[in-house]
């Protein structure tokens, strides 16, 4: 089922979400509704407070679909090493039509669960290093406009505005690149 997807400044969007500690059939159909709605929305990540669900859950396929194995999920994740740095346009699922350029990690290192509760480790750099950070950081109700410079996000800011007020949030736009 495609869920819908909570637009800045969704009060969810701004807080820490809650540790998931069931793993059941509930979380397995969160997963895949979470799943079904990135790919409908053409995304590449997506956290679950982005859909309304306060839980620390995060789905991610860089490969937008086409492969399988591609797919990851990240329950209760948490960067544990970080090096270097990266500064590339990012785009978000819950600020459509914005994209700008923030600075993240190079290289993380993340622990988390899968879908079943199992812990694992993983290294990832470029862009599934930034989308790690990017989804993570919504679990810790942290937004990317937060990562800008502060003209940068109060011009952005000032822009999401203006767009609120003509009722552009809801249209659905050619996306200019890829959205977490």
């Amino acid at each position: 089922m495609i869920l819908k997807i909570v637009k800045y400044p969704e009060q969810v969007l701004s807080q820490p979400g809650e540790p998931v500690t069931e793993f059941d059939a509930e979380l397995r159909k969160l997963i895949a509704d979470m799943f079904e709605t990135t790919y409908a929305s053409q995304g590449i990540g997506l956290a679950a407070p982005q859909v309304g669900v306060s839980k620390r859950v995060t789905v991610i396929d860089l490969s937008m679909g086409k492969e399988p194995k591609d797919k990851l999920v990240l329950i209760n994740p948490e960067i544990i090493s970080s090096e270097g740095k990266q500064y590339e346009e990012e785009g978000c699922l819950s600020f459509p039509e914005i994209h700008e350029k923030v600075v993240r990690a190079a290289n993380v290192r993340i622990r988390a669960q899968d879908e079943k509760g199992k812990w694992f480790e993983m290294d990832a750099e470029t862009l599934l290093s930034r989308c790690f950070q990017h989804e993570i950081d919504h679990l810790d109700g942290m937004l990317f406009i937060y990562r800008m410079s502060g003209l940068k996000r109060d011009l952005t800011l000032r822009r999401i505005r203006k767009m609120q007020r003509e009722g552009s949030e809801e249209h659905t736009s050619e996306l200019q690149s890829r959205q977490y």
